[in-house]
């Protein structure tokens, strides 16, 4: 089996038996707990928002990686949309839209940083962390003071994170950032994220079915009245997936759930795009 699902089950193993986290070790030096991953997922979306239209639906392809090295703690992926660029009438991926969304999750330890174990009760580790998003297709509106937006997101989130020992889950991370708005130049509420992986059957042949997922919440936001797409305080998205996992390959299903995801007023404005509601996501996995 690779060494980062090793990893991966004897960590949930080891937290979920425990009521007290373990400390994250770099006793025997700062890159003692290095690995690296990386797999291109074949994802296909069905009813995907926000959409001004119901059951839009897409493929594309994602290149999603990760690992640990010294400090820092990373997390990305790249998307890339309708790979055929077909002409569907049920994909809002057509007629030259945007290709391309990329997030990029990098978190710096403060334990590795200060040699210092600040871990206490269930939480293992801290981390100043940081997320951006980049791309996507095209935003129109205006911001707080009433000008103009038009563009990719291009989004920024500065602040703490952590990894904390769940019962049952396992390792889960937590992170609380700002978000500054890197189209506005502007600070603009926070963001709640976390994540998880949670084996929960293991086959004979070392498979194994997981529960995968995350919880993205933005709060504290400037509510916008735009004639198009007006915005409210708070949103966000949950993302439940069930994946069974080889040592080369995975097949899954998730299902997300929003609710005025990123603080777009559901069914608001001239728009009257659908930002609250249920998407379904199917996958196929190769892993590297």
């Amino acid at each position: 089996m690779n060494n980062i699902y090793k990893l991966l089950l004897s960590s949930a193993a080891l937290a979920a038996s425990s009521g007290t986290a373990m400390a994250t070790d770099y006793s025997d030096g700062l890159h003692k707990n290095d690995y690296k991953w990386m797999q291109f997922n074949i994802m296909y979306a069905i009813g995907e928002k926000p959409s001004s239209e119901d059951n839009l639906d897409h493929d594309y392809l994602e290149l999603e990686f990760g690992g640990r090295s010294g400090i820092v703690d990373l997390y990305g992926y790249v998307d890339v949309f309708n790979l055929a660029n077909t002409d569907s009438s049920g994909s809002d991926k057509t007629d030259g839209a945007s290709k391309i969304f990329m997030k990029l999750s990098p978190r710096f330890s403060l334990d590795a940083m200060t040699g210092k174990d600040l871990s206490f009760g269930p939480v293992q580790e801290i981390y100043v962390a940081t997320l951006f998003n980049w791309g996507g297709g095209d935003i129109s509106g205006v911001d707080r003071d009433g000008d103009p937006i038009v563009g990719d997101v291009n989004n920024s989130f500065w602040g703490i994170g952590s990894d904390v020992s769940v019962p049952w889950f396992g390792k889960v991370g937590m992170n609380l950032y700002g978000l500054y708005d890197l189209n506005a130049k502007d600070w603009n509420g926070y963001q709640f994220s976390m994540n998880w992986f949670k084996p929960f059957v293991t086959f004979d042949d070392n498979s194994f079915i997981a529960y995968q997922g995350y919880v993205d919440y933005q709060f504290s936001a400037d509510a916008i009245d735009d004639p198009a797409v007006p915005t409210t305080t708070h949103g966000g998205v949950m993302f439940n997936g069930i994946y069974w996992h080889f040592e080369r390959y995975s097949l899954g299903y998730g299902v997300k759930i929003y609710n005025d995801v990123y603080t777009i007023e559901d069914g608001g404005g001239l728009a009257t795009l659908d930002s609250s509601g249920f998407a379904h996501y199917f996958a196929a996995i190769y892993k590297f």
